[in-house]
Parts: structure tokens; sequence; C-alpha cells
């Protein structure tokens, strides 16, 4: 279990795409990580945009993100709607700032994009944002996974394995 006692956010809101959730929570508490669900409200149901729910653990004004080594972003639509917090941008700068890993995947790249630390890092999301990263000082590149320092990106649901896999590389570190 080499993740043994790191402690990971994994933000949600409505319309998250189902695997790009459910998938790194699941390995990254495979590997004996602790994974906060952490949402607009703490106890509260989530639906994925395939009808998988989750619930919150705790709500983002609960969060001390020093506590946390590990921040990771779903895709789907969740990200317009995670962007809008100004607690999620300021959990994601601060992450930023102190070099701990950030995950996004999908659409995630629009949260990134909100919290304005993309500019000169090298990244990938879902074709459909590329000119959003782009636009925000980002180098997109069409890859399975990009890891630039402490970032790390995804394009879609086939490529979690690899977005795990250096996730957990970096994490590890």
């Amino acid at each position: 279990m080499k993740l043994k006692s790191k402690r990971i956010i994994q933000l949600v809101s409505p319309d998250f795409e189902d695997l790009e959730l459910w998938y790194p929570v699941l390995r990254l508490r495979e590997e004996g990580a602790i994974v906060d669900i952490v949402g607009e409200k703490a106890g509260e149901k989530y639906i994925g945009k395939y009808g998988v729910p989750i619930t919150s653990d705790l709500s983002f004004k609960e969060i001390n993100v020093d506590d946390y080594d590990a921040i990771l972003v779903p895709g789907g639509w969740s990200p317009d709607l995670l962007r809008r917090f100004d607690e999620v941008l300021n959990m994601v700068k601060t992450m930023d700032d102190q070099k701990k890993p950030i995950g996004q995947i999908c659409h995630a790249g629009w949260v990134l994009i909100s919290a304005r630390i993309l500019s000169g890092k090298t990244v990938t999301s879902t074709p459909g944002i590329k000119d959003d990263m782009e636009n925000a000082g980002a180098i997109w590149v069409d890859e399975p996974v990009v890891v630039d320092g402490h970032i790390i990106s995804s394009r879609r649901p086939p490529d979690l394995p690899d977005y795990m896999r250096e996730f957990i590389k970096v994490l590890s570190k």
C-alpha cells in the first residue's frame, strides 16, 4: 500500500463523469490513501452523468487544504459548476502554490483555467476544451496523460489507467 496515510480531496458536484470520479477514488483507496469526497454540502448525494451516485463526506467550507496531499477534479459537466466556487479555486491555487499533486481529466481543465494556474504548463484534456486551455496560456498536447511537475492531466475515460498510474507515481514521491 504505497499511499498509506496520504490524504486526497476528490471534488464533486452534479453531472460528474461517473468513471472519471469513481475510478480514481477506488484506485487510490486500493493503494491505502484516504480520499475525502468534497462537495458544496456535506452528506449530499450527487448524481453522475450516467446515474451513479456518490455522497460527499465534507463541504468546501470545511476543508483545510493544508491537511491534504493532493486534489482531484473530475470531468463531465461538473467542472463548469465547480469553478464557480471561490473555495474550490482557492483549494486548487493553494495546492498549486505548495506544488502538491493536482489531477484533472476531461473537462476538469476548466477549474484550473479559472484558478489561473495553467500559464506555461503542458497539459492535455478532452479536445473540446483545447482552445480554452491554450487561451489560458497552457501548451496543449493530445496524449493519454501528461505530467508537468505536480499537474497530472488526462483526456477521457479510456485513459484512466495511464492517468492513475502517473498520478500515483507523483503522489508517491
